[in-house]
């Protein structure tokens, strides 16, 4: 495959496959703040996303989310010289929309602590030139400032500038990051990958084909920062630490993409490449992740990847054909399915154009699975109502996806946890 090719299907690999559910989690926790400060049921109202997700940075298996809330200015009054008790107010009403979850207040933020993600949750009071004040409760309680809007945009801007490369490389990095188990944060990722681009305009009329000379230019960029404490946020100057020296990383990463640009061979250069960003890129004789796991089907293969709509789907679980509960609440509580229940996934919020059609996969994991030799993962079509129906018919993980297509190009794309109990 071309080297544009080879890194299209790194990016297609490690998009985020699940945001719907992040979506309604960001939603739920806003409609309840909301109908407590606001006695409104807006789910998207005074609540802001940032960090990763909200600078369009995150990948595939995303762990962490940060949201902002927007507090009414008449609680200052009543919370100014309280911080911790902010903070056990805000988890209090979230409590109410996932009462089996694990939630606590952690100093200056609210953590609600999912099965597979952590979303935190930062209660702020708005400063008439667009920065926030934020609770801090170590030392008797204080209140500091943040400036995540200027952050997001100056972010914003470049990448524009840079023609989207600057999101791009720094969804690689998360990759190479996990690949060589650094230790970085996505907001130092994000703000080393934009000191890189900040003067350097050459890539903005290359397009896919020069991402391994623009991963050597990296790598090299990265492999001379040295070693440092910290470095100053795009847009708003604040410090953002660096956890542990990432030099002697960086150093052996540009050797790898120095190998990879000097390969004779395909199989030697992605291999090469391999090294460096992991699994997610592509092995010379596949062309995404459906080489590891021969019987499943992967999306793919079949169609074009441009996720620029939005699909979110839910499952409603049935015990002698009345509702017992909705997945998304029980997962929220880290909670099982039981055996022998009904089950229907459907499409709960779509944003596509018209026409579109619906397709599903439904894959089984875990030990009974494997005994019984059932893992499935076949891609079928949709029966016609956005919905699909299934049972609960043997323990372990198991999980559902729906894929939304149009123009022969999946457009959008989202995926639940099924997970079923023994």
């Amino acid at each position: 495959m071309s080297t544009a090719t080879d890194f299209k299907t790194l990016l297609d690999n490690i998009k985020i496959d699940n945001a719907g559910q992040i979506s309604k989690r960001y939603g739920r926790i806003t409609k309840v703040l909301n109908q407590y400060f606001y006695n409104i049921d807006s789910k998207t109202a005074y609540s802001l996303q940032v960090g990763s997700y909200g600078r369009f940075t995150g990948v595939r298996g995303i762990s962490d989310l940060d949201m902002l809330y927007f507090l009414p200015a008449t609680e200052w009054t009543r919370f100014k010289d309280r911080q911790s008790y902010l903070l056990q107010v805000v988890k209090s009403e979230i409590k109410k929309a996932y009462k089996s979850t694990d939630i606590r207040g952690d100093g200056q933020v609210v953590v609600v602590k999912f099965r597979n993600q952590e979303v935190e949750v930062v209660p702020v009071f708005c400063n008439e030139d667009g920065t926030f004040i934020y609770p801090d409760t170590h030392n008797g309680g204080s209140w500091k400032t943040c400036n995540p809007r200027a952050e997001m945009s100056s972010f914003r801007a470049l990448n524009d500038d840079r023609k989207g490369h600057l999101r791009r490389l720094s969804k690689m990095v998360r990759a190479w990051r996990s690949r060589h188990e650094v230790e970085m944060s996505g907001f130092l990722i994000d703000t080393l990958c934009y000191n890189f681009f900040s003067n350097l305009s050459e890539y903005d009329d290359k397009s896919l084909k020069s991402y391994d000379q623009l991963s050597l230019d990296f790598f090299t960029f990265l492999e001379r920062e040295g070693d440092r404490t910290y470095y100053y946020a795009p847009g708003s100057n604040s410090k953002v630490t660096v956890k542990k020296s990432f030099n002697k990383a960086a150093k052996l990463t540009r050797e790898y993409c120095e190998e990879a640009l000097s390969a004779t061979s395909e199989n030697v250069r992605n291999s090469a490449w391999k090294k460096v960003f992991g699994r997610p890129f592509p092995s010379y004789t596949s062309k995404s992740l459906s080489a590891y796991s021969v019987p499943e089907q992967y999306i793919e293969d079949q169609y074009e990847l441009n996720l620029y709509g939005h699909v979110s789907i839910e499952c409603e679980i049935r015990k002698n054909n009345l509702l017992e509960a909705l997945l998304s609440n029980l997962l929220g509580g880290g909670n099982e399915i039981d055996k022998d229940r009904k089950l229907r996934f459907y499409v709960d919020e779509i944003s596509a154009p018209h026409p579109y059609e619906i397709k599903w996969k439904v894959k089984n994991e875990g030990d009974e699975a494997r005994r019984l030799g059932n893992f499935r993962g076949e891609i079928v079509d949709d029966e016609g109502n956005s919905e699909r129906f299934e049972t609960a018919d043997f323990s372990g993980p198991h999980f559902v996806e729906c894929y939304v297509i149009h123009n022969n190009q999946v457009v959008a794309r989202d995926r639940i946890d099924v997970p079923i109990h023994n």
